[in-house]
């Protein structure tokens, strides 16, 4: 028998792959996601309101017009996210107690559905079998081992609904406020309204694209295109409603 390599660092001492290689960024919080919208959603709204507006309107409606926008906008933003957060967490609390219902009636064909799982994912029976009485030793570790394997969803990492919502508000209210900025500043005409909204989707673009580790080019032009054709539509129909009216 041979003997045990004294020079070998203990299991709780060995450097992990994401401690040495690589790591990942939050991905449950919901933040991100609210927060892109909503500085996406802000800056192409706010300017294509803008853009209506100053087709046929003076500076000073224009001003009251962006304002308006921005707080209509950024309520309604974070009332939605919310709402939508809140209403899909609900959903998944609605499916662990339905889980735990089956494990109550139904222990065993639970066990047996955990086996053929584990059989999909490569495992032997005779391995699967042992993993799945380990797992459910523990209720609470089966209950979201399962909806893991069956929805994709984790019940211990639901995102947080105020995160969302306030992430939502204050990045939308960001993104409306700057194509205003001219306007406050003095400015009477649409163009330096117009530069600014565009820069200021260029810089969300690369911003959201730096978080996904994607090309910044990429990301900045695509939203730019993106908010140019809203944009131009918008102003068309001002342009064509102030010629009606």
């Amino acid at each position: 028998m041979s003997e045990p390599d004294a020079t070998a660092a203990p299991p709780e001492q060995i450097a992990l792959p994401h401690d040495v290689d690589h790591s990942h960024a939050d991905v449950t919080g919901g933040w991100l996601r609210a927060a892109t919208f909503g500085a996406m959603d802000g800056l192409v709204s706010n300017t294509a309101l803008i853009a209506g507006v100053a087709a046929s309107a003076g500076a000073q409606t224009v001003v009251l017009s962006g304002v308006a926008g921005l707080l209509a906008g950024a309520f309604s933003m974070a009332l939605g996210e919310y709402t939508s957060v809140t209403t899909a967490n609900e959903q998944i609390e609605s499916e662990v107690r339905a889980e735990r219902r089956a494990f109550e009636r139904h222990p065993h064909a639970e066990r047996i559905e955990l086996v053929a799982m584990l059989m999909d994912m490569g495992m032997s029976e005779p391995t699967a079998r042992k993993a799945t009485e380990e797992i459910h030793l523990d209720e609470e570790r089966a209950v979201n081992f399962h909806l893991v394997q069956e929805l994709g969803v984790d019940p211990r990492e639901k995102p947080s609904p105020v995160v969302a919502a306030v992430s939502s508000f204050l990045l939308f209210a960001v993104g409306a406020v700057i194509p205003l900025l001219p306007y406050l500043f003095g400015a009477q005409s649409l163009w330096p309204g117009l530069v600014c909204g565009g820069v200021g989707l260029l810089v969300a673009g690369a911003v959201a694209a730096r978080f996904t580790r994607g090309s910044l080019w990429f990301g900045a032009g695509r939203q730019l295109a993106f908010g140019v054709v809203a944009i131009a539509a918008t102003y068309a129909v001002g342009r064509l409603v102030g010629t009606v009216i």
